[in-house]
């Protein structure tokens, strides 16, 4: 039975790759903002064991780690939470990229070397959902693809580093997947939504459970995953 922490479990692909784990018999530890959260995910993945953590306040997760016991082994770090804000450059505030920053890539990092230890005594396996935006920047999309951008460089850095540990790591880069996040951007895009068109988070999760199991002897490093319609 493998240990995984996940980020962002609470609905779309998150929640879709919890429950296969879950499903399968293994052990989730599921990062929450705030206790109320904490009690939401629990009732969602009956099982699971929840950690409080804000990702949008990455400076405070060491802090609050060190007030809860935490899992001594991590066979996987599944960091699925994001966030985005639409709107172009001459328009976002600090504000606007502070926010997408701290959860999309400052938190991911900080989250990274807290569990670093755990996941090389077990040899794990990091996953960055990215996006396409960490690969192609467009109109109204800054902020948001600079912290993608920034997330790819992430993992790249820290496969080279934990290499020589054993640590694998893996970037998913979605298309546009119908979950929350995307009746979101439909919203701040004035378009409207329709979830057939875009891939179901299941497809996705299929994915990144595929990346976690694959053998030993071999690691995805990137992997695309493009609406089939």
């Amino acid at each position: 039975m493998s240990t995984h922490l996940i980020t962002g479990a609470g609905s779309g692909i998150g929640a879709a790759v919890a429950r296969r784990l879950l499903e399968r018999g293994d052990e989730l530890v599921l990062l929450a903002r705030d206790a109320g959260r904490a009690k939401e995910l629990a009732a969602l993945h009956p099982g699971a064991r929840t950690l409080v953590g804000d990702l949008g306040n990455p400076d405070r997760l060491s802090w609050a780690f060190a007030q809860q016991s935490l899992p001594e082994r991590i066979d996987s770090l599944l960091h699925v939470a994001g966030v985005v804000e639409l709107g172009q450059v001459g328009e976002l505030t600090p504000k606007a990229w502070h926010f997408q920053l701290n959860t999309n890539l400052v938190a991911p990092a900080e989250l990274t070397r807290l569990f670093l230890p755990q996941l090389r005594v077990a040899q794990g396996h990091v996953v960055f959902v990215n996006s396409g935006a960490g690969l192609n920047a467009n109109a109204q999309w800054g902020a948001y693809a600079a912290s993608k951008h920034g997330l790819k460089a992430l993992a790249d850095s820290l496969r080279q580093e934990e290499h020589g540990n054993g640590v694998r790591v893996s970037s998913v880069y979605p298309g546009r997947t119908a979950s929350p996040m995307q009746v979101k951007v439909h919203q701040q895009e004035g378009k409207e939504y329709d979830a057939s068109r875009f891939i179901d988070p299941e497809s996705v999760a299929t994915t990144i459970v595929m990346a976690i199991d694959l053998p030993r002897d071999a690691e995805v490093n990137d992997l695309t995953v493009r609406p089939g319609r």
